[in-house]
């Protein structure tokens, strides 16, 4: 049977989701748990990669198994195993061909800037004192809507058959959090490529800093070249937020 874990964690302590030789990881951890629990070496897949530092609010990975599971308790014996920067949530039995990659049809990202300086968010935001105009950054989000090609906010050499993203939402918002000012962005869309938020958020940035305009930005994504968009902003900030399926 197969089986899909909803799980959150913080990434600050490993290097990305994805097992790595001689590197600490999500996914290494959660199916140390699994093999534990299910008395087996057990993999999982994810709907996706997060890079080093990037956290999940909410992310999703499937495993296989014969032994006919109770989810409640089965998330909870996870939970008494795995390391407190990692939780279950859900443990959902799903059909057979369920896949939590192919078959999620939207991933949300959103990514925290906090412009005061606290301890209180350390690790969970980015601290950028600087003044940024908000509306000129939400002018340029809805600049991306009407593209579909973003190979200019691409990591290079990324094994992909395309760079096509369709985005249903981009904005920017102003929000407190432990009596801080931030600024967060949020981005919606059926699919992204390697760090392809970061690199807009980046860019975005510039923007709204006034180095370079609405009319350069959309210029950057006609352009297809990452060497002209902005720069990658730092991982601590980035969050997973949600994904989608039509079965859950």
């Amino acid at each position: 049977m197969r089986y899909f874990l909803e799980l959150a964690y913080s990434g600050t302590q490993y290097h990305g989701w994805q097992i790595q030789k001689n590197a600490h990881s999500v996914q290494a951890e959660i199916q140390n748990a699994l093999s534990v629990l299910l008395r087996q070496p057990t993999d999982i897949l994810g709907s996706g990669r997060t890079d080093a530092g990037v956290h999940a609010i909410q992310q999703y990975a499937h495993f296989d198994t014969e032994q006919t599971l109770d989810g409640e308790v089965f998330a909870k014996k996870m939970n008494g195993i795995l390391p407190e920067d990692i939780s279950i949530k859900r443990v959902i039995n799903v059909h057979e061909e369920a896949h939590t990659r192919f078959d999620a049809t939207q991933r949300h990202y959103m990514y925290r800037i906090n412009q005061e300086k606290t301890p209180f968010l350390r690790g969970v935001s980015y601290y950028n004192f600087h003044r940024f105009d908000i509306d000129l950054m939400n002018k340029a989000a809805q600049i991306m809507l009407k593209h579909e090609d973003f190979q200019c906010f691409s990591k290079v050499h990324t094994d992909v058959n395309h760079y096509l993203c369709n985005i249903q939402q981009a904005y920017w918002q102003k929000e407190t959090s432990y009596n801080v000012n931030l600024l967060v962005f949020y981005i919606q869309a059926n699919r992204f490529l390697r760090g392809m938020v970061r690199a807009i958020t980046g860019t975005m940035l510039n923007v709204g800093s006034g180095k370079i305009t609405l009319e350069e930005f959309e210029q950057i994504i006609l352009n297809k070249d990452r060497k002209q968009a902005g720069w990658s902003v730092p991982a601590q900030g980035l969050f997973l937020a949600k994904v989608e399926y039509p079965y859950i």
